[in-house]
């Protein structure tokens, strides 16, 4: 993550609509599919950190990251481990798929770290034609669509959930999205800076929503995809 944006995040994930909604969604389809409790996690990619307290509810969670500052905040708070040794119940791999060249390779090594039955619980930025500075900024390799997402997915995974979320600001947030990137406008210094509270309340509700739909029904588009593959 570049810098600004990282520290643009740390100082605002804790209450800003899109880091808070993601747990409230994520926290939702993880009771739903969760078939155990006080289960192995672990946080592949950790970043900020945004989803380690929501994940440590569900069990005893190690975060893995490479990013030698998100380590040094990481280290005050969870435990922060420099190899995969061991095995889980719940490899948690939220929006890093895309910053991995060999993606399928990645998610086959994951695949010897799972637990009989574990699963892998996966988001991604969706759709190509919304690739904007900010992806080259944070080094994305790809956006995804469902095609090219599930191409990814070994046949050592059953697939029990598959859906786009983000779905409900999907337009508004689009055609932002498209005319920063038809004016050219470089905006990571600005991304994840936290709105005004009454905005910052509304996107909150709006796109939280989506926690109870997920649970019920899969979406047809979306800012991101979501997938959540079992060890067969």
């Amino acid at each position: 993550m570049q810098q600004q944006s990282y520290q643009n995040a740390l100082k605002s994930h804790k209450e800003h609509w899109w880091w808070k909604s993601r747990k409230i969604i994520f926290s939702t389809l993880l009771r739903k599919y969760l078939k155990k409790k006080n289960i192995k996690i672990l946080d592949f990619g950790s970043g900020i950190g945004s989803n380690l307290s929501m994940l440590t509810k569900f069990g005893k969670c190690d975060a893995f990251e490479v990013n030698s500052e998100a380590i040094y905040h990481l280290k005050k708070k969870y435990n922060v481990i420099k190899k995969i040794k061991k095995k889980y119940d719940l490899i948690f791999f939220t929006d890093t798929l895309e910053h991995i060249k060999d993606d399928k390779k990645i998610l086959i090594f994951l695949n010897k770290h799972l637990s009989t039955n574990g699963i892998i619980f996966i988001t991604v930025p969706a759709f190509n034609f919304l690739w904007t500075s900010k992806d080259e900024a944070l080094n994305h390799f790809r956006r995804y669509n469902k095609k090219s997402l599930l191409n990814a997915i070994p046949k050592k995974f059953k697939i029990i959930k598959f859906s786009y979320f983000n779905t409900l600001l999907f337009f508004p947030l689009s055609i932002i999205l498209l005319l920063y990137k038809l004016l050219n406008i470089n905006f990571i210094n600005s991304a994840e800076v936290m709105p005004n509270k009454l905005v910052n309340y509304i996107l909150l509700k709006i796109f939280s929503l989506e926690g109870k739909i997920l649970k019920n029904i899969d979406l047809s588009f979306g800012l991101s995809l979501l997938i959540i593959i079992k060890k067969k």
